[in-house]
């Protein structure tokens, strides 16, 4: 299983590499340019999303166009990890510029993500220590992608490894568990990910940014619990959805 899904990746970068990008439309509800297109090589389409550098909003938080790197790094710990949670993403210039390009997933329409993102289902709270490590300010519930074959993926990823902690999600119903032996192995996979990906990782984030994750990963690691709500600041994006 695990091959195919390397696979599956492996041949979704290169089309997302070597392929034609046409635009097709824009969704008018994000906060930043977000252009929906149709990836065209060797005779196959495949849909994506592309979000230019040149289309981010500046934000009193984060360093200006450095929203599309932290989507690829976001991409990068996902896929390295095996996590398989963020879908195969990479920067490429298109039509408005360099910019973030990430296949489309069809979302399974008979799952009301109204009640789907409360429950407690493995897939979620993996994505939950996800959030905790590359430290999401604002995991809402429709960014969660479960697909028509029963696996999650989640999108935007823009506003992440702050070195400040700022931890905002929907995803809270774990709060405080103790970790799991298999969550424990995921934090050392990360780990491992940050010293043998220093060099891809330092291209997209700070060196501050990249030790303040190591920071996160060992503070879960020696407290041995899911992350709990910060008391400093909103626990929960706005708005949720």
């Amino acid at each position: 299983m695990k091959d195919l899904e390397n696979s599956w990746v492996e041949k979704s970068i290169v089309h997302l590499s070597s392929g034609e990008l046409e635009i097709t439309g824009r969704l008018v509800d994000a906060s930043n340019a977000t252009l929906f297109g149709v990836m065209h090589y060797e005779g196959s389409t495949l849909e994506v999303i592309y979000k230019p550098v040149a289309g981010e909003r500046p934000l009193w938080d984060f360093p200006d166009g450095t929203l599309a790197d932290r989507e690829f790094a976001a991409f990068l710990l996902s896929d390295t990890t095996g996590m398989d949670l963020v879908p195969p993403t990479i920067l490429r210039e298109g039509p408005a510029g360099l910019g973030m390009v990430q296949r489309w997933i069809d979302v399974d329409e008979n799952i009301d993500l109204g009640s789907y993102f409360a429950q407690d289902r493995k897939e979620l709270r993996q994505l939950a220590l996800f959030d905790a490590i590359i430290n999401n300010t604002d995991r809402k519930i429709g960014h969660l992608l479960p697909d028509q074959n029963g696996h999650l993926f989640a999108c935007d990823h823009g506003v992440t490894f702050h070195a400040e902690d700022k931890l905002r999600t929907v995803l809270w119903q774990w709060a405080g568990d103790a970790l799991t032996e298999e969550e424990f192995g995921v934090l050392d996979l990360a780990t491992n990910v940050i010293d043998s990906h220093a060099t891809s990782l330092s291209a997209h984030l700070t060196v501050a940014e990249i030790e303040a994750m190591r920071m996160r990963i060992n503070k879960l690691r020696s407290g041995g619990i899911m992350p709990l709500p910060s008391e400093d600041w909103p626990a929960i994006p706005w708005p949720a959805y």
